[in-house]
């Protein structure tokens, strides 16, 4: 992979890329708005209860439909099924053949997960902006990532739905998907170590694609970028609202954190590795490039503006398509989406900040902020000042277990700072670098804690650059 300049991309699919119901699901779901609906006396609120309702319905009434004839009636059109073959694994004689139907315009899939069994009908929505993904990963033939499926899903629906994803098979091969689609009990952590249990890949080389962050081992969470959770139902044109839509945020994010990775890999680890004798004491061997570092991790603390009940989870538990190809009972939908979580707002920052808050003084008062700011307003310098800020792990000479982590600006060494972990090491160098930049006066900061936090009015510069006076909203 390092020769290939290839890192790993681990994706989640319920919420993530899809969001798929059966008519149980469709049914829980009309039940529950309609109780918030009996209790809400926000007339705004109803009014936006009852078109989530009727959005539930319609789907509801096309895969009724589905089920019982085989076709649906889309804008005045009956549309039929078509027989898709599912190329069976390596060592997998039996042929299996699904009925599918196709909505392109209403960007929807109907699928029977186990032929034989009607009731295991799922109508399917693929979220926008899939196909931009995808063809980054496939893009003129030359594998950027190696492609991995993690998922609280059963397996049959979760092969399923990756098939609709991927149906070429160009992203996960037939001979490897067997290895490649990894699923998770419901209530397990979700864990790298897992994923690449073949010993495929390392951890540090792979990030990961999910609209949640708890499920995933809190080892591996600083390699989780988390995109806000698919509800298709609940506000269907939030996907579009931005200029730029959530997967294609997440194609940016992989793409910086690729280059940063092997930028670090070419001018950090390997170059010293060559520099090293046999004589060479252990702390001076060089620290290997790590993902995470490339990340934009949120603050999930962070309180939102929207008041808003939150959404109900949308999909699918793996746990409901478990019962039914059983043929069990249906139980409730388990899945809760963290409604904390948000996007991240600009792809373009490659360093990850951390959650928590701590103490200031950037004007000699002291005023409480979270840690992640400090490098947030580091990199914001970088940018307006045209000069590269970059974070560079090293090697502790601590006695005892510690991170160390150098800030560059333009090259030049600003700050750095120790820590337990790598991301408070990161902090309290950014933390530091600001301070040097202070004392150097040729920077002047002022967080405004009445605003938002990312609201910050700053007298920029570097010496080799004039000073400026700058407002950044």
């Amino acid at each position: 992979m390092l020769n290939l300049r290839c890192l790993a991309i681990v994706f989640d699919l319920d919420e993530t890329l899809i969001v798929a119901n059966t008519m149980r699901s469709f049914e829980s779901r009309i039940e529950m708005l309609s109780r918030r609906m009996d209790i809400e006396d926000d007339p705004v609120r109803v009014a936006g209860m009852s078109a989530e309702i009727k959005r539930y319905i319609e789907d509801r009434e096309l895969l009724k439909e589905f089920i019982d004839t085989d076709t649906v009636t889309d804008n005045g059109r009956i549309v039929g099924t078509q027989k898709e073959e599912v190329q069976p694994m390596p060592g997998v004689q039996e042929r299996l053949v699904r009925p599918v139907i196709r909505l392109p315009e209403r960007n929807a899939i109907l699928t029977r997960i186990n032929p034989e069994i009607r009731d295991t009908s799922v109508f399917v929505k693929l979220r926008p902006a899939w196909e931009d993904l995808r063809s980054y990963l496939t893009a003129k033939g030359r594998k950027r990532f190696e492609v991995y499926v993690c998922t609280m899903a059963e397996r049959d629906y979760a092969l399923e739905i990756w098939r609709l994803l991927d149906p070429e098979a160009n992203l996960i091969s037939l001979n490897n998907l067997s290895d490649r689609v990894v699923c998770v009990k419901a209530g397990s952590k979700k864990s790298l170590q897992h994923v690449f249990r073949d010993g495929g890949c390392h951890p540090k080389m792979a990030m990961v694609i999910d609209d949640r962050l708890q499920v995933w081992d809190e080892k591996d969470q600083h390699r989780v970028h988390v995109v806000p959770a698919y509800a298709p139902y609940y506000a269907p044109q939030a996907e579009m609202a931005n200029a730029v839509p959530v997967l294609c945020v997440a194609r940016n994010v992989a793409c910086n954190v690729r280059g940063g990775f092997f930028r670090e890999f070419d001018e950090n680890l390997l170059k010293k590795v060559f520099e090293l004798l046999h004589e060479n004491e252990l702390l001076d061997l060089p620290y290997a490039p790590d993902v995470g570092d490339y990340l934009v991790c949120e603050d999930p603390n962070f309180p939102q503006s929207n008041k808003d009940p939150a959404p109900i989870p949308e999909g699918m538990s793996g746990a409901e398509v478990e019962k039914r190809l059983n043929g069990r009972a249906y139980q409730a939908d388990q899945k809760q989406t963290s409604s904390s979580i948000r996007p991240s707002d600009d792809a373009r920052v490659p360093i990850r900040g951390t959650v928590g808050s701590s103490n200031v003084q950037p004007n000699g008062g002291s005023m409480a902020i979270v840690p992640s700011l400090f490098v947030t307003v580091l990199q914001e310098i970088g940018r307006l000042c045209n000069s590269k800020v970059e974070f560079r792990s090293t090697v502790s000479t601590s006695k005892i277990t510690q991170f160390s982590v150098e800030v560059l600006f333009s090259n030049e060494k600003i700050g750095n700072g120790i820590g337990k972990t790598r991301d408070e090491a990161q902090v309290q160098a950014a933390e530091k670098a600001l301070q040097n930049l202070q004392s150097q006066q040729t920077c002047h900061i002022d967080i405004d804690p009445t605003r938002s936090p990312y609201s910050r009015y700053a007298c920029l510069g570097h010496k080799r650059r004039s000073s400026e006076y700058l407002k950044v909203n």
